[in-house]
């Protein structure tokens, strides 16, 4: 068996730094750091060129003491060990837009999957032997409808149920630090995390911030390339795709997206996609909704909402893909820099 472990920036974009864009009265800024086993680039205009890393380090360890599901004495491990049910302000907020995207998107979103996600060994312990009876067995512990929040306290209806947060909680702590830069007066930045960005105002120059969208890789540690860019204004991007991390066993490649209807990884045909949309929550949550969904139905869906966009990329035969962009996205070639 081969496994494909989780690269550092598996999410698929890329900043394009711009160059020569800071006039007198504001300084570009850059702060770079690794948090969530993966590394976080911060870009933001400052009058007085104020830095701030060691606010910003501060606020990403109190982040991990309460939803990272690798600490284990953060609040989400004493909450999936039975050791306490009740919230954080962090908790509770993304515990209660997960219960949103959960039932908008029809249960594709689940942050109950882990235990089969641990199974399938793509979490933090050793692959099991999957049979259907395991997968049945597991799967009973699987449904954020089953759990609720009530006066500040989580409620579980099988005490076995747990929550892994990880595929909206790199989007909302770039909204977490987005939110603490614009309450010390910055407009202008971009926060990425892991690849999950967050991009407000207009820079100095009058130009948006600009990301790169990757293309497939053949193998999870092929050096990133990329024929399309977006330009970015208030607004958020997170990419989920398959080709990065799995694994392969007698032939077959089995992917890291583990479908909570079925309990198997997924094995349709899209590759990757971004969702664009307001804030870091929304489309991080829903790019790991889709991966669930397949192409049709995530297009379909995306079609019908006005408060997100989405770039889809999929497969269309033996080391050979397609691509399709919603309406209102508009994607620029790199050919045109």
């Amino acid at each position: 068996m081969r496994i494909r472990r989780f690269v550092p920036v598996f999410a698929v974009l890329i900043f394009l730094a711009a160059c020569n864009m800071q006039p007198k009265q504001a300084q570009l800024v850059n702060i770079r750091g690794v948090v969530f086993g993966t590394y976080y680039s911060i870009s933001y205009f400052s009058e007085k060129g104020e830095v701030y890393q060691h606010e910003i380090d501060s606020l990403f360890n109190v982040f991990n003491e309460s939803l990272s599901y690798y600490v284990p004495q953060s609040l989400i491990s004493r909450i999936n060990n039975n050791e306490t049910d009740l919230v954080d302000d962090f908790f509770r907020v993304v515990y209660l837009r997960s219960v949103e995207i959960f039932e908008s998107s029809g249960g594709a979103f689940d942050p109950t999957v882990s235990p089969l996600v641990n199974a399938w060994g793509f979490g933090f312990t050793q692959r099991r032997d999957m049979s259907q009876q395991k997968i049945d067995s597991l799967s009973q512990l699987i449904g954020l409808n089953h759990t609720r929040l009530a006066d500040n306290r989580i409620v579980k209806e099988d005490p076995r149920i747990q929550f892994d947060f990880n595929a909206i909680a790199k989007g909302y702590a770039a909204d977490v630090i987005g939110d603490f830069l614009a309450a010390r007066g910055i407009t202008t930045y971009l926060v990425e995390i892991g690849g999950d960005l967050t991009a407000r105002g207009l820079k100095p120059d009058g130009s948006k911030w600009r990301i790169g969208l990757e293309k497939p890789a053949r193998d999870f540690d092929d050096p990133q390339d990329w024929d399309y860019y977006v330009e970015l204004l208030d607004m958020a991007v997170a990419t989920s795709g398959n080709y990065r991390r799995y694994y392969e066993e007698g032939g077959q490649r089995f992917s890291h997206t583990i479908d909570p209807f079925s309990g198997y990884p997924v094995t349709h045909n899209l590759l990757s996609v971004s969702v664009f949309a307001r804030d870091g929550m929304t489309s991080d949550a829903y790019a790991t909704a889709f991966m669930v969904m397949g192409f049709e139905k995530a297009k379909a869906f995306v079609e019908q909402r006005e408060d997100m966009e989405a770039f889809f990329i999929f497969s269309t035969g033996p080391e050979e893909f397609g691509t399709y962009a919603t309406s209102g996205l508009k994607l620029l070639r790199r050919e045109d820099l």
